[in-house]
């Protein structure tokens, strides 16, 4: 068991650690307060991962787990290099819930139910780059950042503490995008939603997508649910203006992706 932290020895910490947030830059080259440690980070999210694959229903569809792979890859391959490069492991839950999650240490995790949602490739596609932009703009390390800067004498520092054993730490687990698979809901900021938002049209685009479906998406999304939100999208910005703001971003993304698809890109997965 770890000893606790007094608050002098964990504020000493953050001051030393926050000099180093300098460096830290998301890939817009944006400078970023992020504090935590990339590789403790990866780590966390290959035990979740594990654990999600030990207790969950991994699906045993081949053709399906093929359809998300070939989607995921082709949009990983226009990941910056740090992440293009990683090795990434996909898998699919049969789950009805229509969810998916990226989590650091190249980990994604796609419900079954996503596709009764997502009804064609391009919106798979809307989903997966969402997820996979909260991991290379390093939302989850910020997240933690946060919590460590504004809990540093109280439970949130000490469980950090805790982490760097082999105790497994749901609220931090969350914070990097397990959120609902253990329980913890700890979500990701407006501003962090729209970055994904973003990011994840943007790569959509690169990798030969219709930007335009990621509205379609959401709309989707809100239809199934008869107008509410589903549970996994309770804490994001506002539906409308979510769909407003993609169907407005996605005419400049389409020579984007009329690029790509003319450099052969973009070519249907079998499903």
């Amino acid at each position: 068991m770890s000893k606790p932290l007094n608050c002098t020895t964990v504020f000493a910490t953050l001051l030393a650690t926050l000099s180093l947030s300098s460096c830290a830059t998301n890939p817009d080259g944006k400078k970023i307060f992020n504090v935590v440690d990339s590789k403790q980070l990866s780590a966390m999210g290959l035990s979740a991962f594990d654990e999600m694959k030990s207790k969950g229903k991994v699906s045993r569809d081949a053709r399906l787990q093929g359809y998300v792979s070939c989607i995921t890859n082709k949009l990983i391959a226009e990941l910056p290099n740090d992440f293009s490069r990683q090795d990434w492991e996909v898998v699919v839950f049969d789950d009805d819930a229509p969810n998916a999650f990226a989590l650091p240490g190249g980990k994604v995790g796609v419900h079954s139910g996503l596709l009764s949602v997502a009804q064609t490739e391009d919106q798979l596609a809307a989903v997966i780059g969402h997820e996979l932009s909260h991991v290379t703009y390093q939302h989850g390390g910020q997240r933690v950042s946060t919590q460590l800067a504004l809990e540093a004498a109280g439970q949130v520092a000490q469980m950090y503490v805790g982490s760097k054993g082999e105790q497994r730490n749901p609220m931090l687990e969350a914070a990097i995008g397990v959120g609902g698979q253990v329980g913890v809901l700890l979500p990701f900021s407006r501003k962090h939603e729209t970055e994904a938002d973003r990011a994840g049209q943007v790569l959509m685009a690169r990798a030969g997508y219709n930007p335009g479906e990621a509205a379609t998406l959401w709309q989707n999304m809100m239809a199934q649910s008869n107008g509410a939100p589903p549970q996994w999208l309770s804490t994001h910005p506002n539906s409308e203006k979510r769909m407003e703001r993609l169907s407005a971003q996605a005419p400049e993304l389409q020579a984007l992706a009329e690029t790509a698809r003319s450099q052969g890109k973009g070519q249907a997965c079998p499903r």
